[in-house]
């Protein structure tokens, strides 16, 4: 009963707000694109150097768990060619999809709330080479004509450049700067699970047909690559629970902007992420209860 306890206590919270999201979405369908623009431009880049830079975070104590993320990513992606051969989907469509999962919007508040501040910046972490991989690879297997060196120039990609410099170097802004720009990018986690149920709402009965394939795929073959991988690499503890929740979390929201910016099919990108996300609520507790 304790472990139901603690799942109980890690995933009521965000479903919750996901949920108010949804219901305000359904009320008010409101227009996401200024908060979009903002978040990636200001509250996420914010969040991600603040928490890098901290005195706090030593990016060598995580270097295992950061190959086990990138592992999970790259081979998601080697099993996922054959699979979208195998039922007829384009591998530019499904193999991003299935590879990236949404470590930002529902990965972080799901970690600060099951691993505690002090192991908050190993998800953080995480976020980063997840983009860092999304950006150059990710991109261009959406699209030959993707230009890896504008979206490398992002803001939030920036931040991550910087924030590893900072944390490699220890060279870093005044406390009382860190903590202004900490406080500014505090504020994208709820808002960040505010805006996935608002996005939920465009799931549609069609879409529920299109996007299972990816909805599924993206935290079965994930956890299918860091089960055996925690194992292999003697992760334990906190660490080894961080993998198995960033190996289950479903398809990441970013893909359906790549997919819309270079037309690779994104209806069914975005019905493979939408029903992704609803989901996590079953995938998400067996990965818990997993690793906690």
């Amino acid at each position: 009963m304790d472990l139901v306890s603690r799942i109980a206590d890690v995933i009521i919270p965000v479903f919750l707000v996901v949920a108010i999201g949804y219901g305000y979405g359904r009320r008010a369908q409101p227009d996401l694109s200024t908060f979009n623009r903002i978040a990636l431009d200001v509250l996420a880049p914010m969040l991600m150097y603040s928490v890098m830079a901290s005195k706090a975070f030593v990016i060598t104590d995580h270097l295992p768990l950061l190959l086990g993320g990138a592992v999970v990513i790259l081979g998601g992606g080697l099993l996922a060619w054959p699979l979208a051969r195998a039922f007829g989907v384009q591998p530019r469509t499904l193999v991003p999809v299935v590879m990236f999962n949404n470590c930002g919007n529902i990965g972080l508040p799901l970690a600060l709330l099951a691993f505690g501040a002090d192991q908050f910046g190993a998800a953080v972490a995480l976020f980063a080479v997840s983009n860092l991989l999304h950006f150059s690879v990710g991109a261009r297997i959406t699209s030959r004509l993707a230009r890896t060196r504008d979206l490398m120039a992002s803001p939030l990609m920036v931040a991550t450049l910087l924030g590893l410099a900072s944390a490699l170097t220890g060279v870093r802004p005044p406390d009382v700067v860190l903590s202004g720009l900490k406080l500014l990018g505090d504020a994208i986690i709820p808002m960040m699970l505010f805006a996935l149920g608002v996005r939920l709402t465009s799931l549609t009965r069609q879409g529920l047909a299109m996007g299972m394939l990816g909805a599924l795929a993206r935290p079965i073959l994930g956890l299918a690559i860091g089960l055996p991988l925690a194992w292999a690499l003697e992760l334990e503890g906190v660490a080894r629970a961080q993998l198995l929740l960033f190996a289950a979390l479903p398809p990441a929201v970013m893909q359906f902007m790549l997919a819309e910016r270079y037309h690779q099919e994104p209806e069914k990108v975005g019905a493979m992420i939408m029903l992704g996300n609803a989901l996590a609520v079953v995938f998400v507790p067996v990965a818990l209860a997993l690793g906690l």
